[in-house]
């Protein structure tokens, strides 16, 4: 290899590292999409009802969603977390002050929920199922994990051509960084599309609004990495 080439893989390979992080926090924390709602009461039936339905294990996907709208709720790939009031009481609320002690509670999504249909009315199990949001929903879930690999995969590919000092596992390394940006591009419009349809069946409540998270930006900034990598 003559410097040039050397100094470009080496710029590749750092580039490579740091999308491989971004997209790895990405994947494991619960912020790519927030809702910001005002405080609720804690001493509310119809709340503590909807906490109770959050964490229940046959939650539906208005159940949770109306919880996440409620409660200042975010969203990652893997799981939702709501924030709540520490304290529930049975009786008339201590005096309200300016501010409460709020608690974040998070419920994971199962493999079965990850791969479950999405319907028209969601909820409503008899309204048909709605076949784009659930590819959507798919795609965004197992896209990132694809990128992941094909990442790892080129890493290892790219060890072995500074080992061998060849031209062609270099050309193989970047091609499968053009494939894990392409991976992760699709990932990240398949999630933008998914909740702009989500919001279209159910419309944020009142004083409630949403906004893409950390997490999300992560991801977005993943991407363009990978292609320059290439």
């Amino acid at each position: 290899m003559d410097n040039r080439f050397a100094t470009a893989f080496v710029i590749a390979c750092v580039l490579s590292l740091i999308s491989t992080i971004y997209m790895a926090a990405s994947i494991g924390t619960d912020f790519w999409y927030e809702y910001r709602s005002p405080v609720q009461e804690n001493s509310s039936d119809l709340n503590k009802s909807i906490w109770a339905d959050f964490a229940s294990d046959e939650a539906d996907e208005k159940t949770y969603n109306d919880a996440l709208f409620r409660f200042n709720g975010t969203m990652g790939l893997w799981r939702r977390c709501i924030t709540i009031p520490q304290n529930t009481y049975w009786y008339s609320p201590p005096e309200r002050t300016e501010s409460f002690d709020v608690v974040t509670k998070c419920m994971s999504f199962t493999l079965n929920e990850q791969f479950m249909e999405k319907y028209v009315d969601p909820g409503n199990h008899n309204s048909g199922i709605d076949l784009l949001r659930t590819y959507l929903w798919r795609c965004q879930f197992l896209l990132p994990f694809v990128s992941l690999g094909l990442m790892c995969f080129g890493a290892v590919i790219g060890l072995c051509a500074c080992i061998c000092r060849s031209l062609y596992p270099t050309i193989a390394t970047g091609i499968l960084h053009l494939l894990a940006g392409l991976c992760t591009l699709g990932s990240v419009s398949c999630y933008v599309a998914g909740i702009k349809l989500l919001h279209q069946k159910l419309g944020l409540p009142e004083n409630v609004s949403g906004e893409f998270g950390w997490s999300f930006c992560l991801a977005c900034v993943s991407a363009p990495l990978q292609f320059m990598a290439f």
